[in-house]
């Protein structure tokens, strides 16, 4: 497992990874009071860290842009009409700021399809045209308001930088001059960027504002340049890529491959980049059955996939760090339940997946656009994912623990040290099973989170028994555990459960 920085063998890693750990005494049944212990505490062990930015967010370009983007289904949404023009989104909200300053330290990503083709001006006179071979323009103005809610929200920005025509010499190389303006404009508002792919999801450049026939070759190519540039220009920003998404173990004809790409342009990453989705929403003709968003062929879609692009990592740039930078349940906007408590089991579980996998970082798509927003895109008002990602935020911190829990087909289990109480840990214990209740039995005092939903198709979500708002005056409301004492608690069906636990001995 990578740990946060450039290098794996620190004096901490190796302490966690000695260290022994009394944590809980897990009991998994068909049915309360049918318990049998599946795990020995003094077994349990940390294996390993994660970036202090793991859980991350995506702001589409289009977003801060304005543009045609996925329309959400509540507006009609839907094959025949996929698309809806979209003002800029408003980064200056002040609820908006709240609620992703809560999830700080961040990621912000701003990139995107249309990222490939975006024109940066460069003065404040912004033209009301893109110049040839650019599709979109994105205005000082327009930056300038994203470097300052990063700031708020304490985000780091990534992005991605313009690969169309316009941003071709006569040769059809790429330059660095779009790249050069947005970067020095940042760094000119005391900011800087703190990583970029080279352009958004290269697999798909003949949909993707690449020029037209751009291949692997090509790709390689302009990555060198694009390396040479930036350790010049920017030493300080983290080169990631190739932010590739729809490989597979066994790779279609068509498209490009991210082996190609990789081969291609040689190493020098910081970070080895991916996109994953666990399939395409209805907006792009795929029309899958709810009802198996809950079962382990759907949830493990995460690990087929990171398997592949592990692989390809190990090949390619061994030892380099992964992060996942583009991810939710469906792409193309979304599908309708993934605004409804029945995504959280997905994206909690993922996040659990992945940290335990050694993924240094997760950057949902989106924050607040279209139906897979962790906030609706007209009010900001939160979904029921966004109050799971700030439950993972306070309660699962860098630590990643081997809790010697074994997931079955119904509970999904992953613990870690929690981020701010010392000698804490935290369990996450996720219930898939729509009728059986589980049994657990812990060997000390818990504090317990219980997330669960009248409808599982709900836009709304109960902590312990109590609807999650924001109050009155737009502050998040108390997030209140119930104490379970020693011995054997239930976790419901259809149910994600929090257990904090004090004296973890690998928490120390």
């Amino acid at each position: 497992m990578q740990v946060t920085g450039r290098s794996s063998r620190t004096a901490p890693a190796r302490a966690i990874r000695a260290a022994g750990m009394a944590l809980l005494v897990i009991a998994i049944s068909p049915g309360v009071g049918k318990a049998a212990e599946i795990v020995a505490p003094k077994e349990m062990r940390g294996i390993g860290t994660i970036d202090t930015r793991f859980q991350s967010y995506n702001v589409e370009m289009v977003e801060v842009t304005g543009g045609r983007f996925w329309k959400p289904y509540a507006q009609g949404g839907g094959r025949r009409d996929r698309y809806s023009y979209r003002p800029p989104i408003d980064l200056a909200n002040p609820r908006l700021r709240k609620l992703a300053g809560a999830l700080g330290p961040a990621y912000l990503r701003v990139s995107g399809t249309s990222a490939n083709a975006t024109f940066f001006a460069g003065t404040d006179g912004t033209p009301a045209a893109p110049p040839a071979g650019f599709n979109t323009v994105l205005s000082r103005t327009q930056w300038h308001g994203v470097v300052d809610f990063a700031r708020v929200a304490d985000a780091e920005i990534v992005t991605s930088f313009a690969v169309s025509p316009g941003s071709r010499d006569t040769d059809g190389a790429w330059t660095p001059d779009q790249a050069q303006r947005l970067v020095d404009f940042t760094r000119s508002l005391g900011s800087r960027v703190a990583a970029a792919e080279f352009m958004n999801e290269p697999t798909l450049a003949a949909n993707n504002g690449a020029p037209v026939g751009y291949d692997a070759n090509a790709y390689g190519r302009d990555l060198k340049i694009f390396r040479t540039w930036m350790k010049r220009a920017s030493p300080e920003t983290l080169i990631v890529g190739p932010g590739s998404v729809g490989d597979s173990a066994s790779p279609s004809a068509t498209g490009i491959h991210t082996r190609d790409l990789l081969a291609a342009s040689g190493p020098g990453l910081d970070r080895v980049s991916y996109h994953h989705y666990n399939t395409l929403s209805r907006r792009c003709g795929v029309h899958d059955d709810p009802a198996q968003a809950l079962s382990e062929a759907w949830l493990s879609r995460t690990d087929v996939a990171l398997a592949v692009y592990r692989g390809l990592r190990d090949e390619f740039e061994p030892g380099k760090p992964i992060w996942l930078t583009e991810t939710a349940d469906a792409a193309c906007g979304g599908n309708p339940w993934d605004a409804t408590f029945l995504d959280t089991f997905r994206y909690l579980d993922q996040l659990g997946r992945l940290a335990k996998a050694g993924v240094q970082v997760v950057m949902h798509n989106t924050l607040a656009g279209s139906d897979y927003g962790l906030l609706d895109e007209k009010t900001f008002r939160p979904r029921p994912n966004y109050w799971a990602a700030l439950l993972w935020h306070r309660l699962m911190g860098t630590t990643v623990l081997d809790a010697r829990m074994a997931s079955t087909p119904a509970i999904h289990a992953y613990a870690h040290c929690h981020p701010t109480t010392k000698g804490a840990a935290s369990a996450l214990l996720i219930n898939t099973s729509q009728r059986g209740s589980r049994a657990v039995t812990l060997a000390a005092r818990a504090e317990r989170y219980t997330l669960r939903a009248r409808r599982l198709q709900s836009a709304s979500v109960q902590l312990n028994g109590t609807t999650l708002a924001l109050t009155d005056s737009d502050d998040l409301p108390h997030l209140a555990p119930r104490v379970a004492p020693a011995g054997q608690i239930r976790l419901p069906p259809t149910s994600i459960t929090f257990l904090v636990i004090q004296d973890v001995a690998a928490c120390r």
